[in-house]
């Protein structure tokens, strides 16, 4: 449907008014987006949360510290696009050290798309409190006019040259010249979306399309209360479906065999134990995230499982030839993922959330890892990538290659430092890899996504891309709070399902299973 009025449309950037257990500052503190027909009434994008979210940085401790955005602006670009200023602060909006005299700046085409061009130094060794930019066509250059945070006022002129920006030495002024003339400080005169903190607007010169809602309901949730991290194997015409099993308090790992969707969520289906407490080999707590994988033919369970000590490691299990899935005696005894050099996983903290893909040939495993949990130290939940070993999958191919790690607002929401639960849809031409970031266990729960060319070296890391915004949150399904730990599988017609844990409720409530169909959109991206 596109978006046309009598007059050109207008594309506004805002903030959000922080609200402590609804819309924390994590989410609050990012670029939003509305546009409007007649620059009164303005409806907001993707439901009025954040878009675009300003990176952390790793303190020289291997900490992250969080940041966000304050005072952000749109202007029109030479040549077409839209660039976006805006101020970085620290996560509960104090003033960032850590960029004084500078100020984010990103480019769009399209507003799905944008290239972050990194921290823009203005050149004035003081703090920005304030940033608005305009193109200046008698000069083709930009002005970026600023206040600084003891009140100063400056501007500095900006060229494009040779896809670098270069900007000049700040000259003093006395007042801003056109942000008075900006439409949107009348704030009396317009609609904005709940709880906004107006930046300002640019008119639009490319068409917005918005996705038309299907009547059809798309997404079935609750399905199973008490479970999360959920994964659906099809095998022999049938589905089997495990999980971490919270009613169990994630003691064991348990199987469901169905021949239909329906009936494989029926309370009357059994639940297989397939592993239980193993005190000998130190099988003890922690069965977490299972997922089914088959790898050089074979159908392995890939998890994380603690001994006595709490700390939770990688582990894959596989089933004897011509196994039966349901029977516990059909699996081998599950071993501990090695490097490549033969030393475990991790001795200096805990993995966990191992997932298998297949991409250009290649085979790779991709995990969670993370430091000095509850601790100062705290490194947060970091991506990593190896290539595998289809004959000896618990052994890696290749030394791990950091992939992502929590660096984004809606990733680090108060302190939770999250990137987890990674698993891989793979196409002719593209891999995409879902994560959750957010607490595991609560509505800021969230799915990310990383994209990378099918056929690429995966563990060159500027192969990927990471998109800025979650493609599935709270604000995505009614009814659904904290939506993550996705998988992907195919139903019997040959579709594309999406699996996922979420809660019924903002408060911390027991995960429950849903599932949904994927479509894809006009450019075969997956619509989650």
């Amino acid at each position: 449907m596109e978006i046309t009025g009598s007059k050109k449309p207008s594309i506004m950037v805002y903030t959000r008014q922080p609200d402590a257990g609804l819309y924390p500052g994590g989410l609050a503190r990012s670029i939003h987006f509305a546009w409007s027909n007649d620059g009164k009434k303005y409806q907001p994008l993707n439901k009025n949360y954040g878009i675009l979210f300003a990176e952390g940085t790793i303190g020289t401790d291997n900490t992250i510290h969080t940041k966000g955005v304050e005072h952000p602006w749109i202007f029109s670009l030479f040549g077409g696009g839209y660039g976006i200023m805006a101020v970085r602060v620290n996560e509960d909006g104090s003033l960032d050290q850590e960029s004084t005299g500078k100020v984010l700046f990103w480019t769009t085409k399209d507003f799905i798309n944008f290239c972050f061009q990194g921290l823009l130094d203005l050149k004035g060794n003081t703090d920005v409190k304030k940033i608005c930019c305009k193109c200046d066509t008698l000069e083709n250059q930009y002005i970026i006019e600023w206040e600084a945070a003891d009140g100063g006022i400056y501007y500095n002129r900006m060229i494009c040259d040779d896809l670098r920006w270069n900007v000049s030495k700040p000259v003093s002024i006395t007042e801003f010249e056109f942000e008075k003339n900006n439409v949107c400080m009348e704030q009396s005169l317009a609609e904005y979306p709940e709880g906004a903190i107006i930046g300002n607007s640019a008119e639009l010169d490319i068409t917005l399309h918005r996705q038309v809602k299907r009547e059809k309901k798309e997404y079935l949730f609750p399905l199973m209360k008490g479970y999360g991290d959920p994964v659906i194997f099809q095998w022999n015409g049938k589905y089997y479906f495990t999980a971490t099993n919270d009613n169990k308090n994630a003691i064991g790992l348990y199987v469901k065999e169905a021949e239909d969707l329906n009936t494989l969520f029926s309370e009357d289906v059994e639940s297989h134990l397939i592993l239980g407490v193993d005190e000998e080999n130190e099988f003890i707590q922690t069965f977490w995230a299972p997922e089914f994988h088959i790898i050089g033919g074979n159908i392995y369970i890939l998890f994380a499982v603690s001994g006595k000590k709490w700390g939770p490691q990688c582990h894959m299990m596989k089933l004897k030839k011509d196994g039966n899935i349901l029977d516990a005696q059909d699996w081998e005894r599950p071993a501990k993922v090695q490097k490549k050099n033969g030393e475990w996983l991790s001795t200096d903290g805990i993995t966990l959330d191992m997932t298998y893909l297949e991409a250009g040939g290649d085979s790779y495993v991709v995990w969670s890892y993370r430091q000095n949990i509850g601790t100062p130290l705290d490194t947060g939940s970091m991506l990593y990538i190896a290539k595998a070993d289809i004959v000896r999958p618990w052994k890696l191919a290749s030394d791990p290659v950091l992939l992502s790690r929590p660096l984004l607002g809606w990733e680090n929401v108060d302190g939770t430092i999250n990137n987890e639960g990674p698993f891989a849809y793979v196409t002719d031409d593209k891999v995409y890899l879902t994560y959750s970031g957010g607490a595991s266990d609560s509505y800021t729960y969230a799915v990310g996504l990383l994209t990378a060319r099918t056929g690429s070296d995966l563990l060159d890391i500027s192969v990927w891309s990471k998109r800025s915004t979650p493609v599935l949150s709270f604000y995505s399904l009614e009814g659904v709070y904290g939506p993550g730990h996705s998988s992907f599988f195919k139903d019997h017609e040959g579709n594309l399902m999406i699996a996922f844990h979420g809660e019924t409720g903002m408060g911390r409530l027991p995960r429950c299973i849903g599932i949904g169909r994927v479509h894809f959109g006009n450019n075969g991206e997956p619509l989650l």
